[in-house]
């Protein structure tokens, strides 16, 4: 068993921490502040070539691998959540399944600039009535000759205000459950497509997200994304490979908590003393380290068995799971250390407090990830 990282996922790892710490964290109070997009930093993990790290570089990714992938993200995470997550979206939810289940006519025209970092994709699945049961869509595409018609509204579409392509998902045969369920590539300028007004969330503001309306919007059938009816294929595996980004970047979150509260705790005195001196904080300090790296060899797991093209399903829900759950006990840790100070905007925790809700909710809430890895137990994977 290798712990070791080799020479090329060092490389990356300092070149994500050099961006994220020369470049991201002085922007990440300021982007939370003003609910702002990071344009000019997006633009930066594009020439830097996170947008498709995973990707071959024969589709214009950087051909690196998934534990590439999970280190480059914990380190922009780190700096700043909202930084993370656009870089996760494109990766995870929208290259991943247009290499793995486009076409190469497919993968030239949309795969090479969204790889890139030419174009930001975004992935519908969620719907006003359809969040964890993806079974419940309505959307619908109806087929009328070479075209299908589209129409339905989706919800919570991370990257929706910005993004250029979406991975979306219809239900094309209700009859048939979520065997008619059909994935496509839209581009975003297509026509009938419309985006809400951007969600005001609680924490992770500078990721803009939104609804999608759909009103009656042609796609030629060119525009599938794997098999009529096999959208439901595509969007479960491809939230198996989203749980890692996630849990890289709830492994970001709770690595600032931590490393935040360290330097406050060497500063801040109570009773004579640094607070760092007290066991009281000790134990948190000791605690939230110990958390963290478990969820790290977790994520770490997940994405080796990725890219050795083995089953990951079980082991990705686990680290979503595990990282989450951490990323909220640091990030909670994190303002009781601060005290007083913790609950101000004038320090970065309770950012990271807010940011790190999220992570037990999206792509999967912490209750399907277990129900995932129970599913897996049952069938003694």
């Amino acid at each position: 068993m290798q712990f070791a990282f080799t020479e090329e996922q060092l490389a990356v790892q300092k070149t994500a921490r050099d961006f994220a710490t020369a470049e991201v964290l002085p922007k990440a109070a300021e982007i939370d502040r003003e609910h702002r997009h990071p344009k000019e930093l997006v633009a930066r993990m594009a020439e830097l070539g996170f947008l498709g790290i995973a990707v071959p570089d024969k589709w214009g990714g950087s051909g690196f691998d998934h534990v590439s992938y999970v280190i480059a993200m914990e380190e922009i995470s780190r700096a700043c959540a909202s930084t993370g997550v656009i870089m996760s979206v494109n990766n995870s939810l929208v290259c991943d399944p247009i290499y793995r289940f486009g076409t190469d006519a497919q993968r030239a025209k949309w795969l090479v600039p969204l790889a890139s970092g030419k174009l930001l994709g975004c992935f519908a699945l969620s719907e006003p009535e359809a969040g964890s049961d993806a079974a419940a869509q309505r959307t619908t595409a109806t087929r009328d000759g070479d075209d299908f018609v589209i129409s339905g509204v989706k919800n919570w579409i991370t990257n929706g205000p910005v993004a250029d392509v979406c991975v979306l998902f219809t239900m094309n045969d209700r009859a048939a459950g979520h065997k008619g369920i059909t994935a496509f590539i839209l581009p975003m300028d297509t026509k009938g497509v419309r985006t809400g007004a951007p969600d005001d969330k609680l924490g992770i503001r500078g990721s803009k997200s939104c609804q999608i309306f759909l009103d009656d919007v042609r796609l030629p059938a060119s525009h599938v994304l794997g098999e009529v009816g096999g959208g439901f294929k595509v969007a479960m595996s491809t939230l198996d490979g989203g749980r890692i980004g996630i849990a890289a970047q709830a492994l970001g979150i709770a690595r600032a908590a931590l490393e935040d509260s360290l330097a406050y705790a060497q500063t801040r005195k109570t009773f004579g003393k640094p607070i760092g001196q007290h066991q009281a904080i000790q134990w948190k300090l000791a605690d939230m380290a110990t958390e963290i790296d478990a969820a790290r060899l977790l994520t770490l797991r997940a994405a080796y068995l990725k890219d050795a093209k083995q089953s990951y399903g079980k082991e990705a829900a686990m680290a979503k799971l595990m990282a989450s759950d951490v990323a909220n006990k640091a990030a909670r840790e994190a303002i009781q250390i601060f005290g007083g100070n913790g609950y101000v905007t004038e320090y970065p925790v309770e950012r990271h407090f807010r940011d790190a809700k999220i992570t037990e909710i999206y792509e999967g809430t912490s209750e399907i990830q277990r129900l995932v890895i129970a599913s897996y137990l049952a069938k003694g994977a």
